[in-house]
């Protein structure tokens, strides 16, 4: 893409968020000033400084058309567990991506110190994880990455996990990556060993879903989660993104724990969770991913 397109889309996105901020909240918004922010691996984000004060923006005019639309549902749903001690930015406006970028306007959190910050960070998570629901999944399909997650509820968490988690994924790579006859007798064989290893009777719990180091910061009132794909889940499962790409202090564990203590056997499980995400990895970005998938499994088998 030419900068000139580049500038041609975002022209086109902050002309239809002043349009719309004005239809839903009666106010016209004007913006004195934009600032280039990261915006992770897929999207480009920029803070707006405008009339109404901060915002934080990210768009897109490629990938899934729903992808802004289902964050947005996310983070509205972390936002309803009243989190005495974490932030999550709260979504104004969004949009899908059609023939025009599609965009996600949020709150914007400055980034500093709060004190204690590990400390709250663990007591946080120990808090969003009793938010309970009747069953696994969640109400929309939604994104970890660009990997588009089947979230259709269940009664079983065993099967939760089996068909909406692992087979599901296994499927997509199949379409897209080499995934040999040989890879999928590896796979069936650990699907057969996972009522073993799952014997345990979780909670559907509110998580993340997507909670690796780049996925919290830290702001001057206290730590915040960023760009959920939240489903009620076993919430060792957070445990697993947490745990495969490190970042976190033992400090955040200890806080965890002291507020909602994990089962004693809960790294028992830690690896068969992880898989998911090494194989979402493996899908998003090919290469040794696909080894470090097969070696968990074959582990097991």
């Amino acid at each position: 893409m030419s900068i000139f397109q580049k500038n041609i889309s975002i022209d086109s996105v902050l002309k239809h968020i002043t349009e719309k901020f004005s239809e839903k909240k009666g106010i016209h918004l004007y913006v004195n000033q934009s600032s280039v922010l990261s915006g992770g691996c897929i999207n480009q984000a920029l803070k707006l400084d405008t009339s109404e004060g901060a915002f934080f923006l990210k768009w897109n005019n490629k990938g899934p058309a729903d992808l802004f639309i289902r964050e947005a549902e996310s983070l509205n749903e972390l936002n309803k567990s009243n989190n005495e001690f974490l932030l999550f930015p709260k979504p104004i406006l969004s949009k899908e991506i059609n023939h025009t970028p599609g965009f996600l306007l949020t709150t914007y959190l400055q980034t500093g110190q709060s004190g204690c910050d590990d400390e709250k960070l663990g007591h946080g998570l120990a808090q969003l994880h009793q938010m309970k629901a009747a069953q696994f999944g969640f109400e929309h399909n939604n994104y970890c990455g660009a990997t588009l997650q089947n979230n259709t509820f269940q009664n079983e968490w065993l099967s939760f996990y089996i068909e909406n988690r692992i087979t599901h994924l296994i499927s997509l790579i199949s379409k897209t990556r080499d995934w040999s006859e040989t890879d999928m007798n590896t796979t069936s064989t650990f699907i057969k060993r996972v009522p073993a290893l799952l014997a345990h009777k979780p909670t559907p719990s509110l998580i993340h879903g997507d909670l690796w180091s780049g996925n919290y910061m830290y702001s001057k009132v206290g730590p915040a989660l960023i760009d959920p794909c939240v489903s009620y889940c076993d919430r060792e499962f957070e445990m697993a993104i947490m745990t495969l790409f490190g970042g976190f202090s033992s400090r955040v564990y200890d806080a965890y724990n002291e507020a909602y203590p994990l089962p004693a056997n809960w790294q028992e499980r830690n690896k068969v969770y992880q898989l998911y995400h090494v194989l979402n990895h493996y899908y998003l970005f090919g290469g040794f991913y696909k080894q470090q998938a097969l070696d968990i499994m074959r582990h097991y088998n």
